[in-house]
């Protein structure tokens, strides 16, 4: 078997300096990794272009639903010229119709956008009623690969749909199974036959204090960790191998 990529999220400078020391392959460079992952500032984006790693930004610019206005658009657009300015060679997108099909006209804005670079079509893909069609679409549209759970909260748990997702994408377009993946979930997901995957390997930072009470901090905040990291390439290696 082909060795299988590793994509780690990280959020900020620590986190991203932690996932390059634990070996990951690329990584999806965010803020806010706590809503699901923001749009990241000019100046992480500037740190990771300086990393010499292989990082791809998040252009989500709010939490909440993937359904966008006009307004939010232009940003979006905006976000990815700096991305390509910075040059950074690739980015996470994503576009959803309030019923949670994806937005065709909105995603080829985007990727018009965006062309040169690679594209990831990032979880709004897990709120699609139809998975498998969801695929067709993206694929049609040009994506190079999608990032899902297979509409599950964990990816382990949607293993079933990403099955169909891939059966659905053939071998031109990367199914990446993401959310809750770790060594210990590895095994449920080993089956489908894995090319890429995405994880946070995080571990919690400790909270308390003034930071906590006053609201700076959420209590639940994770960052990225190279044991962690290093474990997960390892056991993708034993797969592989």
């Amino acid at each position: 078997m082909a060795e299988i990529l590793l994509e780690v999220c990280v959020d900020d400078a620590a986190g991203l300096a932690e996932a390059i020391a634990g070996g990951a392959d690329r990584i999806e460079l965010c803020a806010a990794l706590a809503l699901g992952g923001l749009t990241p500032s000019h100046g992480l984006m500037q740190l990771a272009v300086q990393s010499g790693a292989v990082c791809y930004p998040i252009i989500r610019p709010r939490s909440g639903d993937f359904v966008y206005t006009v307004a939010e658009v232009a940003v979006m657009r905006a976000d990815i010229r700096a991305a390509r300015a910075l040059g950074l060679k690739g980015v996470v997108l994503g576009a959803s119709h309030r019923d949670g099909r994806l937005n065709e006209a909105v995603l080829r804005v985007l990727l018009e956008e965006a062309a040169g670079l690679d594209t990831t079509l990032h979880r709004c893909i897990d709120l699609t009623p139809d998975k498998p069609e969801a695929v067709r679409i993206a694929k049609a549209l040009g994506f190079r690969r999608i990032l899902s759970s297979g509409g599950a909260l964990r990816a382990v748990e949607g293993a079933e749909t990403l099955a169909a997702m891939m059966q659905a994408a053939g071998r031109d377009l990367i199914i990446m199974p993401g959310s809750g993946v770790s060594v210990e979930t590895l095994a449920g997901l080993a089956p489908l036959g894995l090319r890429e995957i995405h994880a946070s390997c995080s571990a919690t930072v400790p909270s308390g204090g003034a930071a906590l009470a006053f609201g700076f901090q959420s209590g639940r905040d994770k960052r990225t960790d190279r044991a962690t990291v290093a474990a997960l390439k390892a056991a993708l290696a034993g797969l592989a191998g």
